[in-house]
C-alpha cells in the first residue's frame, strides 16, 4: 500500500479543537500502522481485503494525568470515553451514509463498535505510539504522554475507508455538535 504518512489539510497539523470546559482535542488522520495492516481481518474480520484504509486518532486532552487508577480518574476516562464514542458514531454513520466502510474502536475493550468483533483487540495505545511517535509509561495500563498535556491524554480512535478530505470535513463540521470548536494554532 502506498499511503503518505499523514494526511490533514496542512500535512503534519492535527485538527485542533477545544471543548466547551477548555480541553483541547487533536483529531489527525494515518495510512494504518504495520500492526493494522497485518492484522486488520483479527481485528474486523468483516472487513476483506480494503486496498485503503485510514486511521483517524482522536486525542482528548484530561482534567487528570492518567497515570494511577482514582475513582475520580476512572469517572474521567468514561467521560471521555462517552464523549468519543457519540462523536465517533456520528462520524462513522456519516461516512457509512456515503457507502463508506467505516468502524470506532471502543477504548476500553479495543473491540469495534459497529462490525464483529475479531480474534484479537486494537490497541490504541500502540497505534498512536506507532503513528504519532508519542512515548509510554508502563504501569498498570500504558498511559500515553503527549508533548504538550503530558499523561493528561485519553487516545481513540476511528477506522475507514473514506478518503481523508472526506474524513477531515466530516470531522470539522460534525464537533460543533459535541462542542468542540476549531481553534487555528
Amino acid at each position: 500500500m502506498n499511503y503518505p504518512k499523514v494526511y490533514t489539510s496542512e500535512q503534519g497539523c492535527p485538527i485542533n479543537l477545544v471543548g466547551e470546559t477548555g480541553q483541547a482535542v487533536q483529531i489527525s488522520i494515518h495510512a494504518p500502522s504495520q500492526y493494522i495492516c497485518a492484522n486488520c481481518e483479527r481485528i474486523l474480520p468483516d472487513w476483506k481485503r480494503q486496498p485503503f484504509l485510514w486511521v483517524v486518532i482522536v486525542l482528548q486532552q484530561s482534567r487528570y494525568q492518567l497515570v494511577e487508577s482514582t475513582a475520580e480518574i476512572e469517572k474521567e476516562k468514561e467521560r471521555l470515553r462517552e464523549k468519543f464514542m457519540r462523536f465517533g458514531c456520528d462520524l462513522a454513520f456519516n461516512l457509512r451514509d456515503r457507502g463508506y466502510l467505516t468502524d470506532l474502536i471502543d477504548p476500553r475493550t479495543g473491540y469495534p463498535l459497529l462490525s464483529h468483533p475479531g480474534a484479537i483487540p486494537h490497541d490504541d495505545t500502540a497505534v498512536v505510539k506507532a503513528l504519532l511517535n508519542y512515548p509510554i509509561i508502563k504501569n498498570q495500563c500504558r498511559v500515553l504522554v503527549h508533548p504538550n498535556w503530558g499523561a493528561a491524554v485519553y487516545p481513540s480512535v476511528l477506522i475507514s475507508e473514506a478518503p481523508p478530505i472526506t474524513i477531515e470535513l466530516l470531522s470539522k463540521g460534525i464537533a460543533p455538535m459535541h462542542g468542540w470548536q476549531e481553534i487555528n494554532q
